[in-house]
């Protein structure tokens, strides 16, 4: 027999009370929140155009979404009038000037950005972000004393390292390595496993010759991040500066599959082939990167240096003449170009060439040397003997400013030169000297010397260096509460193309 339950106990039970609804502005923040995050933009969208019908065009926080969704989809002007629109609502978030202020930096609209982020700093003096956003700004100015001043007052705030980022490259952008070296120093120290600036940090003691510390870094990176191709790629181009050009290859096969559209990666490759002397390699690889980089300078010298040693000289003459036109202060071109001509019989503008390198350069010896060599085969001893002695003058400059070797062929055709000229061999020439590594081949009248590297053997730098500022980094707390916290405006950072790249190593 079943026993029932007293009716007294049922009517004991406390009655459930009904969940308290939300006002009607924020019903569905939720779940527009929710298909923002996962990236479930159409979605998003229907339920922003419900909540603004329903709302009549007054929920702050689905057009505000919808903002971030344009921005996202490349509508930069009208996710502006969005955000505008939100700052209208509420015009005590800074969070919706900070927006306003993005979206006039994207239009490339730099000083009404700076005004509307000194409006979001009236109302909140301790954001790192707006300071680090005013010193970006500033950089696109040319600015750099603002620029560094809004740095360091964000680095005050809160340390991070897209600040220390940009607080180097105004140093690279005012040229001064050193001080873009210390900069680095703090935020590898701040940030230590971060491999952007281990890498960028590598590049810039390479850049000054300082072999050790850039293996030092770039092995330090490629430990936290083996797959990182900025980093092997300069690690490569070192050895291949080094004469290493098989383990410089192995490591550039890494990189190739990481980045097979690279124009550095086939331009070094080309240049390996060539100082193992496989010339047709060479000229593959170097021709590829063209195709990748049809407007870089560097490529198409070294397409003319492997065709001049092949003795192509028509084909040398046109890349090299192609090279002047994207670099047209470089003796050194101008003198490779002569050495075209002369080939070609055309004398009367090789002499012309050589002497436009000769204005242009004022520390390489060869390129006097050269002319001198044409200008005595012509028969103009007076002229030669004056270009033998301007080589004599900038070849012992260079003995003793640094501990640069001649190349063996250079100084054989100092020395029956000057034997030719009857001037004796000078005391710079008399020194038995070890053939290094050389790397260039041309002509015999006209052999480059071994402090004269192919350009490019380090072209990798400056593209590394400039792509190093991409790290990105969100704020703390990005991750907020769905209904009541807006997704975070972003740190801004100059695209390489943007702002100019430090000096490319060559």
């Amino acid at each position: 027999q079943r026993t029932q339950p007293p009716a007294s106990v049922e009517s004991q039970k406390p009655r459930l009370k009904k969940a308290p609804e939300f006002p009607i502005l924020e019903k569905q923040n939720w779940l527009i929140h929710l298909h923002y995050i996962r990236k479930d933009y159409e979605a998003c969208k229907a339920v922003i155009k419900e909540q603004l019908q329903e709302t009549q065009g007054l929920c702050e926080y689905a057009i505000y979404v919808q903002a971030l969704i344009f921005r996202l989809e490349g509508r930069i002007q009208e996710s502006l009038e969005l955000f505008q629109t939100c700052a209208v609502l509420s015009p005590q978030s800074t969070d919706n000037l900070k927006q306003v202020a993005r979206s006039l930096f994207l239009l490339g609209k730099h000083k009404a950005a700076i005004e509307v982020y000194n409006e979001a700093a009236k109302l909140n003096e301790k954001d790192w972000e707006i300071c680090h956003n005013l010193g970006v700004c500033y950089i696109y100015l040319k600015q750099f004393n603002k620029a560094q001043d809004q740095l360091y007052n964000a680095l005050q705030l809160s340390r991070h390292d897209l600040t220390y980022i940009m607080l180097g490259k105004i140093h690279l952008l005012e040229g001064d390595l050193e001080k873009a070296i210390e900069i680095y120093k703090k935020a590898v120290e701040f940030s230590p496993e971060n491999t952007e600036l281990l890498t960028t940090l590598g590049l810039l003691y390479l850049e000054l010759g300082i072999y050790q510390k850039a293996f030092e870094h770039l092995g330090n990176a490629l430990t936290y991040d083996p797959t990182n191709y900025k980093a092997i790629l300069a690690a490569g181009s070192m050895m291949q500066t080094h004469g290493d050009f098989d383990v410089a290859l192995t490591k550039y096969r890494v990189v190739a599959c990481a980045m097979p559209e690279s124009p550095p990666l086939w331009n070094n490759i080309g240049m390996c082939f060539f100082g193992k002397k496989k010339y047709v390699a060479a000229i593959s690889c170097l021709k590829r990167a063209n195709y990748l980089a049809p407007f870089d300078w560097k490529i198409l010298y070294n397409l003319g240096l492997v065709h001049l040693t092949m003795q192509q000289y028509a084909s040398a003459f046109r890349f090299l003449s192609a090279a002047i036109n994207f670099q047209p202060k470089m003796g050194e071109l101008y003198m490779l170009l002569a050495v075209a001509l002369t080939n070609l019989e055309d004398v009367e503008n090789a002499r012309r060439a050589y002497a436009e390198a000769v204005r242009l350069d004022k520390c390489n010896p060869l390129v006097n040397l050269n002319y001198a060599v044409l200008l005595y085969n012509q028969g103009d001893k007076k002229g030669a003997l004056a270009q033998y002695q301007e080589t004599e003058k900038k070849a012992n400059l260079l003995k003793h400013s640094s501990s640069l070797e001649f190349d063996s062929e250079m100084v054989e055709m100092a020395q029956k030169l000057g034997a030719a000229l009857q001037v004796g061999e000078a005391l710079v020439w008399t020194k038995p000297v070890k053939d290094p590594k050389s790397k260039n081949r041309t002509t015999s009248a006209s052999k480059p010397a071994s402090f004269q590297q192919p350009l490019g053997s380090n072209q990798a730098l400056g593209q590394a260096m400039s792509s190093a500022a991409a790290y990105r980094k969100l704020p703390a707390g990005a991750g907020g509460t769905p209904q009541l916290t807006k997704p975070p405006s972003l740190p801004l950072e100059p695209e390489p193309t943007v702002v100019a790249s430090p000096a490319d190593a060559a």
